[in-house]
């Protein structure tokens, strides 16, 4: 189940945590996969331990926040990649800060990669999932889109504003058999929780119902099913994958 063979995806965020997970399940479904980020030197670490694993994957330098330089980027993609059938919007950053400290440039910087820099890709990828007839595209936002968070308007506005827009593209695009979809993830297994001190992460997992921090796997799977001929009839929808933080 869930195979991903003849499919092509590319992933934002690659190098490192749920975007390096994601990238490894769908190579490990069959899916050839465009790893994207600005760090260009883990990405082609990445990519060839997914080749030296059997898959197939590339390494693709794009910086989100230069929507202006996402059209040539692509065109360099080699040939076997070029036409993405899976997009996963997952790079994402924050500046956190409460409102009356928020500086404008924190504000838009945010809103710049988390949010622009997928509309920007998302438009210029939808053009061959439309000629092809067939296309998935997975946007991973985070409760505090759904919830909101003390610190985090900048990263709750970008989250949420990616709910609204998959909603709406999933209503444009269902006719030509592309399906649009969002995964919030809650807390996260990463090197800064891990460095956290004791009861700062008792805390964490207090409020979560399964008493656990997920983990990127945990956010890795619903993508890969998603992606899948399997929910093909799933579309428009937001998958909570928080352990229970927010019901």
């Amino acid at each position: 189940m869930f195979r991903l063979d003849g499919k092509t995806a590319l992933v934002t965020g690659a190098s490192q945590g749920i975007g390096e997970a994601i990238a490894r399940r769908l190579a490990e479904q069959g899916a050839a996969v465009v790893l994207a980020a600005r760090s260009a030197d883990k990405l082609e670490a990445l990519a060839e331990e997914i080749r030296g694993a059997g898959g197939r994957a590339t390494a693709l330098a794009l910086d989100l926040t230069r929507p202006d330089e996402m059209e040539a980027r692509l065109a360099e993609l080699p040939e076997d990649f070029a036409e993405i059938d899976i997009l996963v919007n997952n790079a994402g950053i924050t500046a956190d800060n409460l409102l009356a400290r928020l500086k404008m440039d924190d504000w838009q910087r945010v809103l710049d990669t988390n949010l622009t820099g997928p509309y920007a890709l998302t438009r210029l990828l939808i053009r061959g999932m439309m000629r092809r007839r067939w296309g998935r595209i997975i946007s991973v936002s985070s409760v505090v889109g759904l919830m909101g968070n003390v610190g985090q308007a900048n990263y709750a506005a970008a989250k949420a504003g990616l709910i609204g827009f998959s909603k709406s593209l999933a209503r444009e695009f269902g006719s030509r058999n592309i399906t649009v979809n969002v995964v919030a993830p809650g807390y996260i297994e990463t090197a800064m929780t891990d460095a956290l001190p004791e009861a700062a992460q008792k805390s964490l997992t207090d409020s979560i119902v399964l008493r656990r921090l997920g983990t990127v796997d945990d956010v890795a799977a619903p993508v890969v099913f998603l992606a899948s001929e399997e929910a093909g009839y799933v579309t428009g929808h937001v998958l909570n994958v928080s352990g229970g933080l927010y019901i």
